[in-house]
């Protein structure tokens, strides 16, 4: 029987807010085919228990250890890969990553040290990055006589723009926490030891908020970024009236006029 530890790590740290932590420390939280399919398994349940309640509101995803956030996908273990087991490492790697991003509820990156490869894209899968100031971002992929196989060549253009993207795919560049912030890549850079409280202070800003409301708009501003905007706003026009066939905006709204605070 196995004694290995658990490589992906989930608990409630405050309420409606979950952490969920990969836990490989020794090899900086590289992603191997063990710690993707336990990543894949707690993803299903994390979208299991939000699809019977309103208990988990916002998703904090972090690394374990002050070095790395995710290295990146694990070098050794691709090394001697044939094409078709790398383009099989590859799907199953993008699969799991569209269900971060695909989770009804907001996802926070807390990128602490070095997010290189698999690590940055895994990163980009969720809805925003709060980084570290020690914090490495990177696609160096092509280094390694490889691309990008977990969403970066695709995520990347659409977080900070194609220019800016292709000059970062294609040269390997690593950039600190203070550029990335700069063209788009992270939301804010906070000192290594204040990023988990500052990843819960924003998480508890969102927890407040109506989960309805917060949920439709995550779903809006995914759909309708690849739309025409006659379109995009169409939906929107959609969502904004489902609301009102929502309890949350009575209350939400009562809450305003009658000057409490609103208890979702």
């Amino acid at each position: 029987m196995s004694t290995e530890s658990p490589r992906i790590l989930l608990e409630t740290i405050e309420p409606h807010i979950l952490l969920l932590t990969i836990s490989r420390p020794k090899a900086l939280n590289a992603l191997d085919e063990t710690t993707l399919n336990q990543l894949s398994e707690t993803l299903d349940q994390i979208a299991a228990n939000i699809d019977k309640s309103n208990e988990a509101r916002v998703l904090l995803v972090t690394g374990a250890g002050e070095k790395a956030f995710v290295a990146g996908a694990d070098i050794r273990a691709m090394q001697t890969m044939s094409a078709e087991q790398a383009s099989t490492f590859a799907a199953l790697g993008q699969a799991i990553f569209r269900k971060l991003e695909q989770l009804p509820i907001p996802t926070i990156a807390l990128v602490n040290g070095f997010a290189l490869g698999g690590g940055c894209e895994l990163a980009l899968a969720c809805d925003f990055i709060l980084a570290s100031d020690n914090a490495r971002l990177g696609q160096p992929e092509v280094g390694l006589g490889i691309t990008a196989g977990f969403g970066g060549t695709q995520r990347l253009p659409r977080r900070v723009g194609p220019a800016m993207a292709m000059e970062l795919l294609v040269s390997g560049r690593t950039i600190k926490a203070a550029e990335a912030k700069e063209i788009g890549l992270a939301n804010h850079v906070y000192p290594q030891a204040e990023l988990i409280n500052e990843g819960i202070k924003l998480a508890q800003q969102i927890s407040k908020q109506s989960p309805n409301a917060v949920r439709l708009t995550k779903q809006l501003v995914h759909q309708g970024q690849d739309r025409d905007l006659d379109t995009a706003c169409q939906l929107e026009r959609q969502a904004f009236g489902l609301c009102f066939a929502n309890p949350e905006q009575q209350e939400g709204m009562g809450a305003f006029v009658e000057n409490r605070a609103a208890e979702f």
